[in-house]
């Protein structure tokens, strides 16, 4: 999970970009990065931390010109990565090229052997993120005639990016002295939006992962990205639009919406505060019908993104909601905190307790999913030092059994708490009294209901259904012995015939 945005403005761009990092910074605390075009010059400011720690006034005023790009990162491979692997990544053959990606491309082994073999690029760091630009410069590069860029050699090079890369990926790109790239993959995993605002100078563009960065930047949301189409916008805010995938599916990512998207984002048509309320009514039905035995005082949410779920499951049941927990806004999130033991640490710092809300009651706690467990065992243990009878726990995903392959940082079996274990098991692991989960079916009716023209979900960490078709077990061995620290084992017991140099990935 990574924020990107792009614009192409009538006035300088720095301050857009940063204020729109700003809003997206619940999607990656690593590094963050601005590039900015001046005519043919790039600007370039980026490094590891929060937004606010990488840029000062004197960065800003060095990010010159009105069309720019930006990406907040978390990386995937569970610690924290060399700030040279913060984005966006440059190259400047053919042309100079930016680019800032999210997602994660699951043959990333297999491009950087064919860019160094064949095409005769080198990649210099770990990250898929820069494969992938070096596919993009060498398809614009074969799209190219006579040296110069049009709108149809741009979407061309775009369609071989998509015939090449397979995986989850949302771009956006500059190409100095052209414009603004954007494109989604052809299964639309990651979310894309943009929209535009009319000034006095003329109509500025506006790229981003999520419809909040619009909306508190003053565009107006005019449509998804579909999957598999790019859009391009020139220098002189002339757009273009083209779908440039052979069979493209909508299948976006499910987990957006219970925990990744900020409530108030809309993406693919869907309200994600929305389809929150419909989980806490759908968890409320579940616990109506098989768990009446339940005697719960008081309903109190894991800030934040449970909290609109706990609220309509306490309204469903008749129950009283309480804020339980107060929460240190200076605290990053524990999902994407770089490694387990920092995680575990954060946690205490992150929330306290307020005894009076949890002294001698029965506790329902809701969250908005299990992942590692590390959060929901030291919440479990805070509710019961504050003095709790019972503390019942629900979740308002289905169990997390299988690893995340397409940018979410969940890659191993052994790190999630349900694989291999079943309801119970995993309620003793948290030291609850009861544990409940939503179930997958009515997840899906929960997104499907605010949006019914969307059918299919990308839920492999749920069901282990990976839409892209090239994820084996081999593959996932891989990865997890890659984070692991043994690649070496898994090389040699890998029947694969790539070369199993693999990419960290964004």
């Amino acid at each position: 999970m990574c924020g990107i945005l792009g614009v192409v403005a009538q006035s300088p761009a720095n301050q857009l970009l940063y204020d729109g990092l700003l809003v997206l910074q619940h999607r990656g605390q690593d590094a963050a990065g601005i590039v900015t075009a001046q005519g043919n010059t790039f600007h370039m400011q980026k490094g590891g931390g929060l937004v606010r720690d990488v840029f000062r006034t004197r960065n800003m005023r060095a990010l010159a010109g009105n069309m720019g790009i930006a990406h907040v990162r978390y990386p995937t491979a569970g610690s924290a990565e060399s700030t040279a692997e913060a984005q966006p990544f440059y190259v400047n053959s053919p042309f100079g090229i930016v680019l800032g990606h999210n997602g994660n491309l699951t043959n990333a082994a297999q491009l950087n052997q064919e860019l160094f073999r064949e095409d005769l690029r080198h990649v210099n760091t770990n990250s898929d993120s820069e494969v992938l630009l070096n596919v993009l410069a060498h398809e614009l590069q074969r799209s190219t005639k006579n040296h110069q860029l049009d709108p149809a050699a741009i979407f061309a090079a775009v369609a071989g990016v998509h015939q090449r890369c397979r995986g989850a990926y949302a771009v956006v790109a500059m190409i100095a002295g052209y414009g603004l790239l954007a494109f989604r993959d052809p299964y639309g995993i990651r979310p894309l939006v943009f929209g535009c605002a009319d000034t006095e100078q003329g109509v500025e563009y506006l790229v981003a992962s999520e419809s909040v960065a619009l909306d508190t930047l003053g565009f107006k949301l005019v449509r998804d990205i579909a999957p598999g189409e790019a859009v391009f916008i020139d220098e002189s805010g002339n757009f273009y639009s083209k779908q440039c995938a052979a069979n493209p599916t909508l299948n976006p990512c499910i987990f957006e919406y219970v925990y990744l998207a900020r409530p108030d984002s809309v993406m693919d048509g869907i309200s994600v505060y929305e389809t929150r309320l419909n989980m806490g009514e759908s968890l409320a039905d579940k616990i109506t019908k098989t768990m009446r035995h339940l005697d719960i005082d008081v309903v109190i949410p894991i800030p934040d993104s449970s909290r609109p779920s706990a609220l309509q499951l306490a309204n469903r049941l008749g129950l009283n909601f309480r804020e339980g927990f107060v929460k240190n806004r200076y605290i990053g999130r524990t999902f994407i905190m770089p490694g387990q033991q920092q995680r575990r640490k954060s946690v205490r710092q992150k929330l306290n307790a307020m005894s009076v809300e949890f002294r001698g009651k029965n506790v329902l706690l809701v969250d908005d999913s299990i992942v590692r467990g590390t959060t929901s065992r030291e919440i479990v243990q805070m509710a019961q030092e504050a003095g709790a009878h019972k503390v019942y726990f629900a979740s308002a995903a289905p169990p997390v059994r299988f690893p995340n392959v397409y940018g979410i940082d969940m890659p191993t079996r052994q790190e999630l708490i349900a694989t291999g274990r079943d309801d119970d098991d995993i309620c003793r692991e948290i030291g609850a009294d009861h544990l409940i989960y939503q179930d997958l079916d009515s997840l899906k009716k929960d997104v499907c209901r605010v949006n019914p023209v969307i059918i299919k979900y990308e839920t492999s960490c749920f069901d282990g259904n990976y839409i892209t078709g090239d994820v084996t077990p081999e593959y996932l061995a891989i990865i997890e012995a890659q984070r692991n620290g043994g690649l070496a084992l898994a090389q040699a017991r890998s029947s694969t015939q790539l070369d199993l140099n693999l990419v960290a990935v964004d």
